[in-house]
């Protein structure tokens, strides 16, 4: 199969994922999304977050890349400089 031919829906069904692991998944992306639109809504680059979060760039970047998977205290640092935090809901609620 070439790399065209591949598609998103095709590796998705090959991976099997169970309904908790999808949710997972997309829970991280929206945690990742938003936190790149707090830093853009609060007009930093990565590297002024990183001089004020103590989070190097590199990671930084890597996480808005969605390379690497953040610790939640990694979003905890990067969010709160920003006058962000992380709460726990209940699902009906976060939808």
């Amino acid at each position: 199969m070439s790399k065209k031919e591949l598609t998103w829906e095709k590796v998705r069904k090959n991976l099997n994922l169970t309904p908790e692991e999808e949710e997972e998944i997309r829970l991280e992306m929206d945690i990742i999304k938003a936190t790149i639109e707090a830093r853009k809504k609060n007009n930093l680059t990565q590297r002024q977050l990183s001089e004020k979060s103590g989070v190097s760039q590199p990671v930084i970047a890597r996480i808005e890349k969605n390379i690497n998977s953040p610790q939640a205290s990694t979003l905890i640092k990067l969010l709160y400089p920003m006058g962000y935090t992380l709460r726990v809901v209940p699902l009906e609620q976060a939808r």
